[in-house]
C-alpha cells in the first residue's frame, strides 16, 4: 500500500514538472514581434559592417592600381 501511494505520489511529481516547461515555450505574439526586430536589427549591422569592409577594401584595391599606373609611367 505504502509502495503505491508513493509510486502515484511520484508519477504526479513528474507529469507536474514536465507540464511546466511546454507552457514556458509559449510565446506571445508580441515577444515574437521583439525577436523578430531584434534579429532584423541584427542583421543590418551585419551587413553594414561587410558594407564597409568590402567599400574599404575597393578603395585599397583602386589606389594600389593608381599606384600600379604612375609607377609605370614613371619607369617609361
Amino acid at each position: 500500500m505504502k509502495r503505491i501511494a508513493a509510486f502515484i505520489l511520484l508519477l504526479a511529481a513528474l507529469s507536474a514538472g514536465w507540464s511546466i516547461p511546454i507552457q514556458a515555450q509559449r510565446t506571445s505574439t508580441a515577444e515574437n514581434m521583439r525577436r523578430s526586430r531584434k534579429e532584423a536589427k541584427q542583421q543590418q549591422k551585419v551587413s553594414k559592417r561587410l558594407s564597409k569592409k568590402q567599400r574599404k577594401a575597393m578603395k585599397k584595391y583602386e589606389k594600389s592600381q593608381r599606384k600600379a599606373v604612375n609607377a609605370s609611367r614613371r619607369t617609361r
